[in-house]
């Protein structure tokens, strides 16, 4: 009975051309390669993600609780179609996009998420998930969505996106923004960046191991770093809520 169960539950993946790895050098002067991961990776990653659970800044917290629960969904068999993209520094994860293939003509973006602060290292992964959809997989727009001030700017402002409001996202239901082929072709020249193939002694490193981020986000001393997102300019409001969690 479990197996045939687990047949009913679990998602029958489509063929989808795999991403060709590419690798960069970014403003630090180190060389960045962006590669496909697989299931077999996800456990690694998932310990770098869960520590930003509890990141307030920049809404660290829900953008890695969203990726760790996509990536735990893509690890199960219980997500159709997605695909995790991985930037890393020497070995050590820098970055991770996902995203999903909707159907032939659409792409879902799910989440960028960087390990490393600075150096355009989420843009940059960014693009190279959205070089997967438009150059790779064929398609003809990505649905996408920010659910923060620096992801607006990134994506929907540097790009230029198209407003798709009559399409809700499946990340919440809020309203879809598209970048179309078309305006991935103006971006390309300012926006995407990287060279193939991957020099070997990179790529071996790469996929030697995942290793840990040298230098993540941590949660600021700062009650005013961690609560400027959320529009609390005195701290008052997250000040209350751990006195109330600390019994004082």
């Amino acid at each position: 009975m479990a197996v045939d169960l687990e047949k009913i539950l679990r998602p029958i993946d489509h063929l989808m051309s795999p991403f060709p790895p590419k690798y960069m050098t970014i403003a630090s002067g180190d060389d960045m390669v962006i590669r496909q991961v697989n299931r077999d990776d996800i456990p690694d990653i998932l310990l770098y993600i869960e520590p930003l659970i509890h990141v307030e800044r920049d809404f660290y917290n829900i953008v890695a609780a969203r990726v760790y629960s996509e990536l735990l969904a893509y690890y199960m068999h219980r997500v159709q179609d997605e695909y995790v993209l991985v930037a890393q520094i020497d070995g050590e994860l820098a970055a991770v996009v996902n995203g999903r293939m909707v159907n032939k003509e659409v792409g879902i973006s799910l989440h960028t998420i960087a390990l490393r602060r600075g150096l355009r290292i989420g843009a940059h992964a960014f693009a190279a998930k959205m070089e997967y959809h438009v150059d790779i997989l064929k398609q003809k727009e990505v649905l996408i969505v920010a659910e923060s001030p620096i992801g607006f700017r990134r994506w929907m402002i540097e790009y230029n996106l198209e407003k798709r409001f009559d399409i809700p996202h499946e990340l919440g239901g809020v309203p879809s923004w598209a970048l179309t082929k078309e305006l991935f072709d103006k971006a390309r020249d300012s926006l995407v960046v990287g060279r193939r193939p991957v020099p070997e002694h990179l790529l071996e490193k790469a996929k030697a191991g995942i290793l840990p981020p040298s230098d993540p986000p941590v949660p600021p001393e700062d009650l005013l770093a961690a609560t400027r997102s959320m529009y609390d300019t005195t701290g008052t409001s997250l000040i209350d809520v751990r006195n109330k969690l600390g019994g004082r």
